[in-house]
Parts: structure tokens; sequence; C-alpha cells
């Protein structure tokens, strides 16, 4: 028993030993903020979520009044109840001191039954009296909208503005003569409301509308603004929400993404553009229901007129993007070099792209082999290819795509015209897959497809330098394995072991 009871004393002691170590490291570390001028210290806690640099006030008497001197803000309420929330917005705005605030940041979750419009339209207006720079404002309550305060259309001194399911007010001026970077999330807006917010940022660079909806044209002339993303279109409740014109010759980095619903976007006039990622998804009408696009009444006759409409907008993206030297496009490019080719649509019909840099997003579906081969045929300046492969679900885009064109995708001529081509500047091929569904059930099928693409690229390159398949390391939701990188893997071992027909490139497989 004496032993025992002298290793219990024994546990017990440097139990103790080891806090008071930690203590003693915290007082140490304090000690050594506490060194550090006021400037500095506020330009720490500045950098901190703002109820923790209202927290430092406890650590000593120094630290008591240090935050009031803090220019950037974010409060977020998902911690508080709504009361509290308010309360502690009011009390820090109430006691700071800085004349310039840099960042504003207000991110509320949804708050049922209270709309504290008012609130928020006098927090706003404090950060715009303190010539704030960059203003970020975040709702996810889809039942209350949000508007902005008039005072903020004349904020002279905004930089960027990220504004999260707000309005504006229709009798709000905006002067916004600093704005460099615009962000708007589930935003309606119609043509007046772009042609007077554009009018009102002469100096902005860069524009981003996700869940967008309400307009038909998109002008831009300032020269300035050179980046447009456009990610997901907000399903549309009218019939005439279904096109969207893209006038901006100045700019140089476009990207449309996300779920186009049935918009049709059209590229007017896009001269100047460098960069460009087109990886949107179309809905055919058969997935989508009636939306009003042509007034058909046979099912099958809309979803043709859709297909034949997604068909001609991808054939004049080919036409405007042909001197970008940066690519990123999706499935419906690959859907339409197929179907003209299917459709005996001479080549000289399709301009050569002078892209150098060309990434495609794809399904792994029946056709892989003759989009790849179409898309590189129009990108004969390509010496970089990356192949990002998405598994997932077909939509029903995908299997009317699939199902008309099978027995055409079948037949010994177009797999001859499919190995008689040549890449001739191709040096380097990436192969990888993004996050999609379990591949334990589909492995092999998936295995095949894959090998078969990539020994048609190893097969056509005559100069290729570099083959790399990448994986990451991530264990799969559903069968608890490492599925995507066990394919890959397997896929660079097989191609290995072909090496020798291939004209010598180096195959890497990274993880």
């Amino acid at each position: 028993m004496a032993s025992l009871h002298s290793r219990k004393n024994g546990g017990s002691n440097l139990r103790d030993s080891m806090s008071k170590k930690q203590n003693n490291g915290v007082e140490e570390t304090l000690d050594r903020l506490s060194q550090l001028p006021d400037a500095l210290l506020v330009q720490i806690l500045s950098l901190l979520p703002t109820k923790d640099a209202v927290a430092s006030c406890v650590l000593s008497n120094r630290w008591r009044f240090l935050w009031y001197s803090i220019y950037n803000f974010h409060f977020i309420n998902s911690n508080y109840k709504t009361e509290n929330f308010i309360y502690f917005v009011d009390h820090v705005l109430t006691h700071c001191t800085s004349s310039k605030i840099k960042k504003f940041k207000l991110d509320f979750d949804y708050m049922s039954r209270w709309n504290f419009e008012l609130e928020t339209s006098r927090w706003i207006n404090f950060a715009v009296e303190r010539k704030v720079e960059d203003i970020i404002l975040c709702s996810d309550d889809e039942e209350l909208t949000y508007k902005l305060p008039l005072s903020i259309g004349n904020c002279s001194s905004l930089i960027t503005l990220n504004l999260s399911h707000w309005v504006f007010d229709k009798g709000l001026a905006i002067v916004w003569n600093s704005l460099k970077s615009l962000n708007l999330y589930l935003i309606s807006l119609d043509d007046d409301d772009i042609v007077n917010l554009l009018s009102g940022c002469p100096a902005l660079e860069t524009l981003e509308l996700s869940f967008f909806r309400g307009f038909s044209r998109l002008e831009i002339k300032s020269s300035n603004l050179k980046r447009l993303t456009l990610a997901s279109h907000w399903r549309p409740d009218a019939e005439n929400d279904g096109s969207l014109e893209i006038i901006a010759p100045y700019l140089q980095h476009l990207e449309i993404s996300g779920n186009l619903y049935n918009l049709m976007c059209r590229l007017v006039d896009v001269s100047s553009l460098v960069n460009a990622k087109l990886t949107f998804n179309n809905k055919c009408i058969k997935g989508i229901g009636a939306l009003g696009t042509g007034g058909f009444d046979d099912e099958e006759e809309n979803c043709d007129y859709s297909h034949q409409v997604l068909r001609t907008l991808v054939q004049d993206y080919l036409h405007k993007l042909s001197y970008a030297t940066e690519l990123s496009i999706g499935n419906c490019f690959r859907e339409v070099l197929c179907a003209l080719k299917f459709e005996g649509v001479p080549w000289v019909l399709i301009p050569d792209l002078k892209c150098k840099y060309l990434t495609l997003e794809l399904y792994i579906g029946k056709f892989n082999l003759h989009g790849v081969a179409g898309l590189l045929r129009a990108s004969p300046h390509a010496d970089t290819l990356n192949i990002d492969i998405a598994i997932m679900p077909y939509d029903s885009s995908c299997r009317c795509f699939e199902s008309k064109y099978s027995a055409k995708g079948d037949n010994n001529d177009m797999e001859s015209w499919i190995s008689s081509y040549q890449f001739p500047n191709l040096k380097n091929v990436r192969i990888g897959i993004s996050v999609g569904e379990c591949l334990k059930y589909s492995f092999q099928w998936q295995l095949r497809k894959l090998f078969k693409l990539s020994e048609f690229l190893l097969k056509s390159s005559t100069i290729l330098e570099k083959f790399t398949i990448t994986s990451e390391k991530r264990k799969c939701k559903r069968c608890s394995m490492n599925c995507e990188s066990r394919l890959l893997s397997q896929l660079a071992e097989k191609l290995l072991g072909c090496a020798r027909s291939y004209a010598n490139p180096v195959i890497i497989f990274q993880e």
C-alpha cells in the first residue's frame, strides 16, 4: 500500500508540475505580448474575431481598453440569441474610437420572427461614417431580405463589397468611385439595376454574381473591369428569364459555372479574353419541367429544341473564345462536338482554338474518347492538357444525348476516326478525379474507360513528355475505403505495363 500511495502522490505532483508549467507558459506569453507597443497590439486584436478581441479586456489593466481601437469588425451571431447579438454589436460600436474602419463583416444565420433591418442599417451607417474599405454582409434567411441603407451609396472609401441575400433599393444612388471588387450572392437585379450598378463603379476590376437572376443584358463598358464570374442561375420563375447577353470588349477573364437551368448566356463581344472557364451545366427540358422555352406541347420536341439551342450556343462560344490562351471547358462542349461529328458537320466549320493550356471537366461516360478527341482537334496549339473527371450520376441531359447517339458512337467508322488523330504539340497531360460518387461498385467499368482514354492520349501525342495521374488520399464516406486512389493507382500500373508501345513519355502517379 505504501508503494501504491507513493505512486499516487508522484502522479499528483507530476500533474501539479505540468499545470504550473502551463500557467507559467501562458503568463510568459502574456508578458511578452505586453511588452509590445499599443499600436502593434491593436493590430493583432484587429486580426481576431471581434468577440475574442473584446474578451482580451480581462487579461490585465493594460489590455482593458485596447480593443476600443480595433479597426476590423467581424460580428457573427451563431452563438448568440438575437437580442444578445444586437446588444453586443451596439456595445462594441459605441466604444469604438478608431476613426477609420478597414473591414466590417456582419454574418448572421436564420433568425426566426425577427427582422432587424433598423439595427443593421444603423451599424452599416456607422461603418460608412468611419470610411470603411471592405464590407461583407451575409444572411442565410430565405424568408427575409435586407435592403442596403441609402447612406452606403455614397461611400467613396469602399474598395470591396460582398453581399449575400441583400437587395438594392430602387432609390439607391450608387457612387462607389473606389470600389475594385463586387461579389453578389443570391441576387435579383433587372436591366436598369445592372446599368445603375456598373455606371456607379468606374474603378471596378472584378465582378462576381452567384445565384443571380432578373437581367437579360450585361454590358460592361469600363476598360478597368477585367474579371467576370457568373456562378449558377437562380432558377427562373418567369418565362422571359431565359437568355443573357454579355457585351464586354475589355474583359480578360471570364468564368461561367454551376447550373444555369434553361438560361442561355450569349457572348456578344468578349474580344479581349485571355482566360475563360466555361464549365456550366444547362438542364434538359425533361429535367426542369416546362419553363416556356418555345411553346411546344410535345416534351420530345421541346427537348430537341433545347439541345439544338445549346449546340448553336457552344459553336458560337468556340468562335468567340478562339483567341484565348487558357481555357477550361465543361461537359456540354464534349457533347456538342460529338454531336457535330456524328451528324457529319465538316471540321472546317469549327475554328481552331489558339489556347496553349486546356482544361477539360468531364463525366466518365460512353463518349469520352469522342469528346476529348474533338476538343483536342479544335485545340491544335495546346501543349498542356488537364482532365478533371467527375464521377457523378448523369442528369437527364446526359441520358438524352447518349440515347440519341448511342448507335453512331459504336460504329467502326467512328473508332477509325478517333484512331487517326494526332496531337503534335501536346507535351504534358494530367488526369485527376474530382470529388463525386463512390467508385467501389463501378470500379472495373471506370478503370476500363479511364485506361482507354489514357491509352488514346499516349498513342496520339507524338512529343508527349509527361503523363501525370494525380490522386488525393481521402476516405470515401460510403465504402470507407480510398477507392479513388485505388482506381488511379491501378490505372498507372496498367499504363506502365504497356509503356513500351508509347512514345517514351514519363508516366507519373502522384498521391
